[in-house]
């Protein structure tokens, strides 16, 4: 099965467009392969201004694609009202409560094949907002902050172990990273994008890291927002970090 997953829109209606464009072009599957299912990690609201547009994208690729979606943290604070940084007046304007309707009773995580997907963090730490899963944090220290609650991979790797899961996949701190669980220990996998195609129809350069799935594994992919969007696929035996990068830059 080839699942797409993604992260972080933040009320940016042209990267999500962007996006939804090159899932649906027939190049896609020529690159990576069939569409069988979407992932949406979360945060489709706060920090950009056009939180509706960039969700009517979304409802457009559910109705085209079986879709999946989990809550991220920002989507959380909308639903209960807690104050997060990042929005400007002119983006806390634009959400407003007809947005509600979607993220009511989405979960916090989703599991699939032995993979789980959520916002933040695999652990179990109770009700309390900061170590809900939508806010925890994958880092190199471990304890409680005011950004959520901070594990580490070694964390992960043993809330997954436990729950019979060997992967999972997270976005919420808008960049990419790969940790896998070798014989002799937590490795942290080198990402490196290399080019692979032009895409015709905007001119972006279609870029990619691929990882084996032949081990324990956690992904953190990039937010799929701004100039050069980020988000994922996933097969039977690959995972792909993709990046969608502008050529004006080198």
């Amino acid at each position: 099965m080839g699942v797409v997953i993604f992260s972080d829109i933040h009320a940016d209606a042209a990267a999500a467009a962007v996006f939804a464009s090159f899932v649906r072009d027939p190049l896609f599957p020529v690159i990576f392969g069939p569409v069988d299912l979407i992932v949406n990690l979360g945060d489709i609201l706060h920090r950009g201004h056009h939180p509706i547009e960039a969700l009517e994208v979304i409802l457009q690729l559910s109705r085209e694609f079986r879709l999946v979606s989990v809550l991220g943290n920002h989507d959380h604070a909308f639903l209960n009202d807690i104050p997060v940084s990042g929005s400007d007046e002119a983006s806390a304007r634009q959400h407003g409560s007809p947005l509600l309707v979607f993220f009511h009773e989405m979960p916090m995580e989703w599991v699939h094949e032995g993979i789980l997907f959520v916002h933040g963090g695999p652990l179990d730490l109770g009700t309390q907002t900061l170590r809900l899963k939508c806010w925890q944090r994958l880092s190199h220290s471990v304890g409680d902050s005011f950004t959520g609650y901070h594990y580490t991979a070694s964390m992960a790797f043993e809330a997954l172990g436990r729950r019979g899961l060997s992967h999972m996949v997270c976005g919420h701190q808008h960049s990419h990273i790969c940790c896998r669980k070798l014989p002799a220990g937590i490795h942290q996998y080198p990402v490196q994008f290399v080019p692979r195609h032009i895409w015709p129809e905007t001119g972006h350069r279609i870029e990619t890291a691929s990882v084996p799935l032949d081990m324990p594994a956690l992904f953190r992919i990039g937010g799929c927002h701004g100039d050069e969007p980020e988000f994922a696929y996933i097969d039977s035996s690959v995972f792909f970090f993709i990046r969608l990068k502008t050529m004006t830059d080198s």
